[in-house]
């Protein structure tokens, strides 16, 4: 009996018999939301708890080997799909080589529309174009010898097309006007304004390059190559006359996660006040690694932008060529998200220190409250309250 009275002297709470407790209302409601208050409070630290926290850190870009993955979707609305050309560069200028593309085309009429489906898009087709009119082509000399005004290679040669009459004039280094050219007038090279300015051009798909500063533009008129010099010829009309007005719907650099600024240009709607305008996107790339709790580790980039426009007309005299130009770089620097997950020992202190913390809040308002109405019920019996 005497350990058990002295085990009872430890008890840190003390009982009170139900005959000397006193019920009141204020304490019934203040027992009502403090419970309300516990539960939604528990609740939220238990999502806290099972949702994984990230972690941030930012060190230099080591890696190596990795490819640069290009998503890209634009719309150009008033230009038609022939007269849009695709091209990618490097840091020097020239054309990066054996690109992993899916790079498709979709026409569509000036209202969104499609018109027919998507053709996938040749990325190299300028290079392969001018090394087929550099190196010397055998022609079939037909009954019918089409002239080549001037740029013929030998009395023999015959240029039946206008695209025969083309490659002719760029083998010559001239610029040709197809205007001139009588195989142009009765052929489809010849009327393509008829629809040049009466279609859009949906591009879009994703390209891999190589991991080094670079750009991309998407330019009216076909490319080719002239001594090294990347050049669009927008023949027969003049620069001014192409709307470079055009929607950015994506465009990202890397596979996709759930946050960050790996998309800042989406939706982006730019409108050409006036023909032959430059857009020039200047994209600055950190290199991202996504470490998830279960999962592969995720290689991706987030990237700021500063835009520039200008007008390249003739009057103006400004350099350049109308279209849609994207230029990259990437930062050395490289940014790393990791998931954790809080311990269950972090989960059991913060469901204590509310429920213990709220009990306590509560039993202090309700002896104020108590005291307070006691009180003021003594002045009123005794007469006392004014």
């Amino acid at each position: 009996m005497r350990f058990l009275d002295s085990l009872r002297r430890l008890d840190a709470y003390p009982k009170i018999d139900n005959e000397f407790s006193i019920r009141t209302v204020s304490g019934a409601a203040l027992t009502l939301i403090s419970t309300i208050v516990i539960v939604t409070l528990v609740i939220g630290e238990i999502n806290a708890y099972l949702s994984p926290n990230i972690s941030e850190e930012l060190f230099v870009d080591t890696t190596r080997g990795h490819k640069l993955k290009i998503n890209l979707d634009f719309t150009i609305p008033r230009i038609s799909c022939d007269y849009v050309s695709l091209d990618a560069q490097d840091s020097t200028g020239e054309q990066h080589l054996h690109i992993e593309h899916n790079i498709y085309k979709r026409r569509v009429d000036l209202n969104g529309n499609q018109i027919e489906e998507p053709k996938k898009e040749d990325i190299q087709a300028s290079t392969k174009r001018i090394a087929s009119t550099e190196s010397p082509v055998t022609t079939t000399v037909k009954p019918t010898c089409g002239s080549c005004y001037g740029a013929e290679r030998n009395a023999s040669q015959c240029c039946n097309t206008c695209q025969d009459v083309i490659d002719a004039y760029r083998e010559r280094k001239w610029n040709p006007n197809v205007e001139d050219f009588e195989q142009c007038k009765n052929s489809k090279d010849g009327s393509v304004e008829g629809k040049a300015f009466s279609e859009g051009c949906h591009i879009y798909g994703t390209m891999e390059v190589n991991r080094v500063e670079g750009r991309f533009h998407i330019a009216p008129g076909k490319s080719f190559s002239i001594n090294h010099i990347h050049v669009h010829d927008v023949q027969p009309y003049s620069s001014a006359r192409f709307n470079t007005t055009h929607k950015i719907n994506t465009l990202s650099f890397g596979e996709q996660f759930g946050f960050g600024t790996t998309r800042p240009l989406d939706g982006l709607m730019v409108e050409a006040t006036e023909g032959a305008m430059m857009f020039q996107y200047y994209i600055k790339i950190v290199p991202t690694m996504f470490v998830p709790l279960n999962g592969p580790t995720l290689y991706t980039n987030q990237f700021s932008v500063t835009k520039h426009q200008k007008s390249v007309t003739a009057m103006s005299g400004e350099t350049g060529m109308p279209g849609i130009f994207v230029n990259y770089e990437l930062s050395p620097l490289m940014v790393k998200y990791t998931e954790k997950r809080n311990s269950i020992g972090h989960l059991a202190t913060n469901v204590c220190a509310i429920i213990g913390g709220i009990f306590t809040v509560a039993g202090i308002i309700d002896s104020v409250l108590f005291a307070s109405i006691h009180v003021i019920r003594r002045k009123i019996e005794l007469g006392k309250a004014s």
